[in-house]
């Protein structure tokens, strides 16, 4: 380390001999303590008999760390860039209007399904990919495995119990606690990975929570909704698991390829993939919600109401029929996700950063599978409107939840995705 001496060095300093450029040098008893110490500051030697002010020394700061005062600021581009990508509450909430009023605006992206939701699930998992290193998934296997245990424990236990309050409370009909437990029990959804982005959570362990949580929905599911549904699902093993590795695990693999063999090509690009990733989950949850928008219009029945009802008044009857018990019980269940992952990881030991990414993997579930599987293997079109209805308000309530935590900067953000969750490792 450099010595920066303020004034002549007495008689008995000149003395001393350094045999080697790595011997240390011996200070002698009188100057030790007026030697002033401060992190990545060269120390400054000041005379017993005249100190010198504080605006006479002079500090320098080491060129190999940032200066955590004054960070690198982001190009405009990037400041409109964030903005946009922040708004994915206003995206899901307009594209759901536009699917309820005119379902057919999403039709041409309906019509390409399966392939064309498997394409947009790639290319979001594929933006979240550029956002990582391959280091970072390996070192989170590696030092926190317990990290990953308790937030798939977590996504299948916090989730199906709520399911299964919320109906009997509610007093669901036997179709839409069975709709409403099969949600509660598929995994979590792609989409959490992009609010975890959005939120300033650890996307690594989102990540690998979704892939985890979607590979363990092979036994999980069905035996859960057997267990609290009295009703035995099947899930295929084989076909999840192969569109898992294709939309989830390649992309994300792919895309830290790239990030570590073009760098600099990935740099200029990764500002627009949050942007990317928002808008293909909006379109992706408005696209599912638009194909089940007849099962639900058929549900609800307010034309009894005259035109020149109040407001209040059509919220009563609209929570008073099928259609108002399913919104609210998709709300509660939701909400108690988010409430009781974070309070559960926090109870864990995890820091912020974690704490967001279990709060929002736990409250956000895979709804397109579970229109799928209702559709499936249930008779009875109403199974299937919980999971249809949750593809929209659920992206509504994570990307709200995302955009506020957007706004409250984590105390300990360094530890995003280096720090796992300390009562559990430690």
């Amino acid at each position: 380390m450099s010595l920066a001496l303020c004034i002549p060095p007495p008689p008995s300093l000149q003395r001393l001999q350094t045999h080697h450029h790595h011997s240390r040098i011996q200070i002698p008893p009188i100057l030790r303590s007026n030697i002033t110490l401060k992190p990545t500051l060269i120390p400054t030697f000041q005379h017993p008999k005249h100190p010198l002010s504080r605006s006479r020394i002079s500090t320098v700061r080491s060129c190999h760390h940032q200066d955590p005062v004054n960070p690198p600021k982001s190009t405009r581009l990037e400041t409109v860039l964030s903005a946009a990508a922040s708004l994915y509450p206003v995206y899901v909430t307009l594209g759901a209007l536009v699917a309820f009023l005119k379902p057919s605006t999403f039709s041409w992206f309906v019509e390409k399904a399966p392939h064309s939701y498997s394409f947009s699930l790639g290319l979001i998992m594929l933006a979240m990919g550029l956002t990582l290193e391959f280091k970072d998934l390996v070192n989170l296997f590696m030092q926190r495995p317990l990290s990953i245990l308790f937030g798939c424990a977590s996504q299948y236990t916090i989730m199906p119990a709520c399911g299964f309050v919320i109906s009997k409370l509610l007093g669901l009909s036997p179709s839409l606690s069975v709709g409403l437990i099969l949600l509660s029990c598929c995994p979590g959804g792609t989409a959490s990975n992009v609010v975890t982005l959005i939120a300033q959570g650890d996307v690594t362990l989102s990540i690998v929570m979704t892939v985890c949580s979607t590979l363990a929905a092979v036994l999980l599911t069905p035996l859960l909704t057997k267990v609290l549904a009295g009703t035995y699902v099947h899930v295929d093993a084989i076909k999840i698991s192969i569109s898992t590795m294709q939309v989830v695990v390649a992309p994300v693999l792919l895309g830290s390829y790239l990030q570590s063999t073009f760098p600099r090509v990935v740099k200029k690009t990764l500002p627009f993939a949050p942007l990317l990733a928002v808008l293909m989950a909006s379109l992706l949850a408005c696209s599912v919600f638009s194909e089940n928008v007849a099962r639900l219009k058929s549900s609800m029945v307010l034309t009894s109401l005259s035109s020149d009802s109040s407001p209040l008044v059509y919220a009563r009857a609209f929570l008073s029929n099928e259609m108002g018990t399913v919104v609210l019980s998709v709300l509660l269940l939701h909400f108690a996700g988010f409430f009781v992952g974070y309070i559960a990881a926090a109870l864990a030991g995890f820091k912020e950063p974690q704490r967001r990414a279990v709060s929002i993997e736990v409250g956000m579930q895979n709804s397109s599978l579970g229109v799928v599987l209702a559709a499936s293997h249930f008779s009875s079109a109403m199974v299937a409107l919980p999971p249809a209805v949750s593809a929209v308000i659920m992206n509504i309530m994570g990307s709200s939840l995302g955009f506020f935590w957007r706004c409250v900067t984590p105390s300990d953000p360094q530890s995003s995705s280096n720090h796992g969750a300390k009562g559990l490792i430690e």
